[in-house]
């Protein structure tokens, strides 16, 4: 039997329990938060004294943290990728007729409230250019994206388990800088969000779990291969206005690293954790090439903490056309 056709068995063998993985991870849709519960009432007296609010607290967050925020904004705007590339993962029926394909409609419309308060406090906050945020994107929902998983649902369950977590860290660290700059009704805002993420964040990596409880072995590759292909970031094609796709994230990966919202070591502490997570030290009778995966997994760490050692990450903020100093001052 093919790689391919016994993915598609454990899907299926898996399928019987996703109901009941939606009810334990995901919140109902009428108990959850809203973007409207974090902004500004707009049918109240006080909507534009709240708006002037906003916008005085802004004044006090610099440029790199802004820099940040609509980078992380961006991301999570880009959702109609996720959802389109989810729904074709091996095993997910695209028009909805089996438990998978509900995981995915009901963990996008979660996913979907990120982008929308995140987009309205920028807009509300007038220190940024959402023309041009508008436009990257634009760019980056029309660029789409290639995280090396093709439609294997191993390999995409073990990004998202990585990546999941890496979305949670960045927004806890910039609700941290927001509340350290008195901005509450950021922080709480950013909280929240990565609240919702280490939820998603511990599903996949039970979806993982399972896997490994009924093919140890592909499961393990699917990680070696993962891992060596390195987990790419989902706004990896990045981009500004008049720009060739991908130029921005570089620059934008600088900045997070710069003020520690999201670093090579955070890269490397999560590895760590999926190791510890999955116990992946005390799976047995794994074959050969299991083996020399699970082996080159737990070097792995180490050998990351030495290579990110010795980047340098430029001191010097670049210029973004998402945020001009002059809005700043």
């Amino acid at each position: 039997m093919s790689l391919k056709n016994i993915r598609l068995e454990v899907m299926q063998h898996l399928e019987k329990d996703v109901d009941s993985l939606i009810e334990k991870y995901l919140i109902p849709i009428d108990t959850i938060w809203q973007p409207s519960d974090f902004l500004p009432d707009s049918e109240s007296s006080n909507f534009l004294e709240e708006v002037k609010e906003i916008r005085e607290l802004s004044k006090e967050l610099p440029y790199d943290f802004w820099v940040v925020l609509v980078g992380d904004m961006i991301t999570e705007e880009a959702l109609p990728t996720y959802e389109s590339w989810l729904m074709d993962v091996e095993g997910v029926d695209q028009v909805g007729r089996n438990s998978w394909g509900k995981w995915v409609r009901h963990w996008t419309a979660e996913e979907n409230r990120h982008g929308d308060v995140l987009n309205k406090y920028l807009y509300l906050s007038g220190r940024v250019n959402m023309k041009e945020i508008e436009i990257t994107t634009q760019h980056l929902i029309a660029d789409g994206f290639d995280i090396g998983t093709d439609r294997d649902p191993y390999k995409n369950f073990l990004y998202t388990s990585f990546q999941e977590l890496a979305t949670y860290i960045s927004h806890n660290r910039v609700a941290k800088l927001a509340k350290d700059r008195g901005n509450k009704r950021l922080s709480k805002m950013c909280k929240i969000i990565s609240g919702d993420e280490m939820r998603h964040h511990h599903a996949y990596c039970e979806f993982v779990e399972r896997i490994f409880a009924v093919d140890p072995n592909q499961m393990m590759i699917a990680f070696q291969q993962m891992m060596k292909l390195k987990i790419t970031m989902p706004a990896h094609f990045l981009r500004e206005s008049g720009h060739r796709m991908g130029t921005a994230f570089e620059e934008f990966s600088n900045t997070a690293q710069r003020i520690g919202v999201y670093t090579s070591a955070d890269y490397v502490s999560i590895l760590e954790k999926l190791l510890v997570r999955w116990e992946i030290d005390k799976i047995t009778n794994l074959s050969d090439e299991a083996e020399k995966a699970r082996d080159y997994l737990m070097k792995l760490p180490a050998r990351l903490t030495r290579l990110s050692g010795r980047m340098k990450i430029p001191e010097d903020s670049y210029q973004f056309k998402w945020v001009e100093p002059a809005r700043l001052k």
